[in-house]
């Protein structure tokens, strides 16, 4: 997994939805955000990004930090 930047929204009740992340010096717009859960190290997001790219996006509020790990890495565009 590799630190990025995103832009998220922290809804009234809690919810965390990401916009968009920047990622080795580019950035993508993240086009639907699907299933999420939370474990002891934090909130787990998965989005898709244009071309159909999926991601998860991981979230550790006790380091208020973002990480990213593709779920395919056949297909990171670097």
């Amino acid at each position: 997994m590799e630190p990025v930047e995103v832009t998220a929204r922290f809804s009234i009740d809690g919810k965390i939805v990401p916009l968009n992340f920047s990622w080795r010096q580019k950035s993508y717009k993240i086009t639907s955000v699907g299933r999420s859960w939370e474990d002891e190290a934090g909130h787990h997001i998965l989005v898709m990004t244009p071309g159909d790219r999926i991601y998860e996006l991981f979230f550790v509020p006790a380091e208020s930090l973002w990480y990213l790990h593709s779920l395919d890495s056949n297909r990171l565009v670097s």
